[in-house]
């Protein structure tokens, strides 16, 4: 329909817009948006009931989340690489002051803070800082090429050190892994000093390794992973084994739309673990082609831009594209205990507010930056 309104002619910005987006990109996350709608109504319910909500009190919320996240996305999507530079420079700074807002009056939960509450809605900013740190790294590190006596790598680091540095007062360690994996890659793609790599790589070990020293709750979960007989399997390790139950349960074909009960016993079975839910009612040809629609948008995208011109959208596409996917890899991963279990969604299907809304955001910049270029300097 949209393709008969446009025609090549058509010099608005929509027309511009439709015959240079990627449509096949912007098709797919559609799909996988609607997939976390229909595994919404499957997981969500018995979640609800048990907290006294309403059966469908998640389905609604999601469906309200995912609605302002296309409209987030689209309107992104339709900036010039300029004007995502300038959104990405102020979404930076406010979610850093946000950051410290957490620390100082955030709620504590599990012995986090992660999230900041005002009123009934709930915020966590890293979410947010997450895909525009991968675009302002990306900008230092094209800099520093163009103009070798420009400190690209240096602020770039410190835009790094920053952010991990927050999240690891949390602590955050999941997400510190994604801020850190994303400079790397950064770094490796833009042809940098393997020094700088081995430095941060290093930090990390270092960190992680202190992180297993200091804090009981990361020690406990890395000595469950490496030997489950050490947990409780009631309590320490329920919810994976619930997890590791539902695949087994759901089989090839699955046990059929709401048969499911893993969703009854799982407290985050419409968040962390909404893809057991999927392996268990609709089997493993569903899981399939969750991991196949990631790994198409990931792929298409990098294809995308792998002979652009500028290395600024080169490597910013690759970082938000490395979060992207990491992300979805670390939550399936947790849920089959390929790694220790770690809280955090699969982009567009999990329930959650601040990750839906950042992801449209993250999406829109990967859609803006794919799209073809000619001489116009409002694609420039």
């Amino acid at each position: 329909m949209l393709k008969d309104s446009f025609t090549r002619r058509d010099t608005s910005v929509l027309g511009r817009w439709w015959w240079t987006v990627d449509r096949w990109t912007l098709s797919v996350v559609y799909i996988i948006m609607i997939l976390g709608v229909v595994l919404s109504f499957a997981a969500s319910p018995p979640v609800a009931d048990r907290l006294g909500l309403g059966g469908f009190y998640f389905v609604k919320r999601h469906i309200l989340m995912i609605i302002p996240a296309m409209m987030v996305m689209l309107s992104v999507s339709l900036m010039t690489p300029k004007s995502i530079r300038r959104l990405s420079t102020l979404m930076y700074i406010g979610g850093l002051a946000l950051l410290v807002l957490t620390l100082l009056n955030g709620a504590e939960v599990k012995g986090a803070r992660r999230w900041l509450s005002f009123g009934s809605f709930t915020l966590q900013a890293s979410e947010f800082v997450k895909p525009v740190f991968a675009v302002l790294s990306a900008w230092m590190l094209s800099e520093k090429l163009r103009n070798p006596s420009f400190p690209g790598i240096s602020l770039s680091f410190l835009f790094l050190v920053l952010f991990v540095g927050l999240l690891i007062l949390q602590p955050d360690f999941g997400m510190t892994v994604v801020a850190v994996t994303t400079w790397c890659g950064q770094l490796f793609i833009a042809g940098i000093p393997l020094f700088w790599i081995g430095l941060v790589v290093a930090l990390a070990v270092f960190a992680s390794l202190g992180a297993y020293l200091v804090l009981p709750h990361v020690a406990r979960r890395v000595d469950q992973f490496l030997d489950p007989g050490s947990g409780d399997p009631n309590h320490d390790l329920y919810q994976v084994t619930q997890s590791l139950d539902a695949f087994k349960n759901g089989g090839i074909f699955g046990r059929g739309p709401g048969e499911g009960i893993v969703k009854r016993h799982i407290p985050d079975a419409h968040a962390d673990f909404v893809f057991s839910v999927a392996g268990e009612e609709f089997g493993i040809f569903l899981c399939l082609l969750i991991v196949g629609l990631f790994a198409f948008v990931v792929i298409r995208s990098l294809f995308r831009v792998i002979n652009d011109q500028s290395l600024f959208i080169v490597l910013a596409t690759s970082g938000i594209l490395l979060q992207f996917g990491l992300q979805a890899l670390i939550n399936m991963a947790s849920t089959l205990h390929l790694i220790p279990t770690k809280g955090m969604t699969i982009p567009f299907i999990s329930y959650g507010g601040s990750s839906m809304m950042a992801l449209g955001i993250a999406m829109g910049i990967v859609l803006a930056l794919t799209r073809k270029r000619h001489a116009s300097t409002d694609l420039i």
